[in-house]
């Protein structure tokens, strides 16, 4: 038998408890994956660490997990919030599977100028992160917020939450200098859109408390390709890969 499907629930879980799957649940695994009853099943939900089951079936197409083991506790994700402009549709499924992969704790849509694709489907991110959290072992689904105006963001958002931002024309050319001085505590990292921040936005930024502004090196990224760079700094100098 290959390895057992691993799937995210919003039920409790704890030993003999019985947790109902959601009908594309039962589906995937009876019908996709070929999966019987008694064969094992892994669940986690953010909450209570993952569980090995196994599966019972209820019926002709539902079905529920029995669960019989802990297999990990529950650990609390980087406190890292992955801020971005909307692009394009398959792209934008792309950055939240990436971004969720990579340890982000928050999806934060953010509407500046030059944003192309305005229009956010939050159940869509949402879908996407639990499938991204699903395969690579996470213990947790980042939450995903409605989207904002680049002004409310800025308004409102916690100073005490560290923003770093990608900017071509930051002072300090070394993205991990730049890094190593910003202080340790919760991090929001902001990408922009493919046109970039505008010269106001930018500014704005630069005159908010607690920002920090870092390069990503001379080549012009896309915006997705630019956030799994960023993230992979911040985590390699303030996250969890240290």
């Amino acid at each position: 038998m290959s390895k057992a499907p691993r799937l995210y629930v919003e039920s409790p879980l704890a030993e003999g408890t019985p947790v109902p799957l959601a009908a594309e649940q039962a589906h995937y695994l009876l019908n996709v994956m070929r999966r019987a009853d008694g064969d094992p099943v892994a669940l986690f939900n953010g909450r209570d660490g993952e569980w090995r089951g196994t599966i019972r079936r209820t019926g002709k197409r539902t079905a529920e997990a029995d669960l019989s083991e802990k297999l990990r506790e529950q650990t609390a994700p980087p406190d890292i919030h992955y801020c971005f402009a909307p692009i394009k549709r398959a792209r934008l499924d792309f950055i939240a599977q990436k971004a969720t992969e990579l340890g982000a704790s928050l999806l934060q849509p953010v509407l500046t100028r030059y944003t192309v694709a305005e229009r956010v489907k939050t159940e869509r991110l949402a879908a996407n992160a639990i499938e991204a959290a699903e395969q690579c072992g996470i213990l947790w689904v980042p939450d995903v917020a409605e989207p904002v105006p680049f002004e409310r963001f800025l308004a409102d958002r916690d100073p005490g939450r560290t923003l770093i931002f990608c900017d071509e024309a930051a002072l300090l050319a070394n993205p991990i200098a730049a890094l190593q001085a910003v202080p340790e505590g919760p991090l929001a990292v902001l990408i922009g859109p493919e046109g970039g921040f505008s010269g106001e936005e930018r500014q704005a930024l630069l005159r908010a408390e607690n920002v920090a502004a870092i390069s990503l090196g001379p080549r012009v990224m896309r915006a997705d390709t630019a956030g799994i760079a960023a993230m992979t700094l911040i985590q390699a100098v303030k996250g969890d890969w240290r």
